[in-house]
């Protein structure tokens, strides 16, 4: 079975593998430097699995920054009936692409 790990970021859970692709909420950097994550909760390697408490002890993914982007537009309409109130408002998130490159 494959070395894995599942992580915590901007308040959402992912799990990754080396090589793989994913999109995260923003992190500071640039294109093409380093990140560490240090919040793992669950690290399995070599046939064997840690659970954290909440974290995994001295465990860490190192990713590299891909892109840093905005995600698409987000519609927000309130609306109440009988009374011509309406607001129509828009919003982009931030993200960061990460390859992640050692569990």
């Amino acid at each position: 079975m494959e070395n894995f790990a599942i992580i915590k970021t901007g308040g959402k859970q992912y799990l990754v593998k080396e090589g793989d692709q994913i999109e995260v909420e923003k992190l500071k950097g640039q294109k093409g430097e380093s990140v560490e994550l240090n919040q793992v909760l669950l690290l399995h390697k070599n046939n064997e699995t840690k659970i954290g408490t909440p974290y995994v002890a001295n465990a860490k993914v190192v990713g590299k920054i891909v892109e840093q982007k905005r995600g698409d537009k987000k519609i927000i309409f309130r609306y109440h009936s009988k009374t011509r109130y309406r607001k129509l408002k828009g919003h982009r998130q931030f993200y960061t692409k990460l390859i992640i490159e050692k569990i």
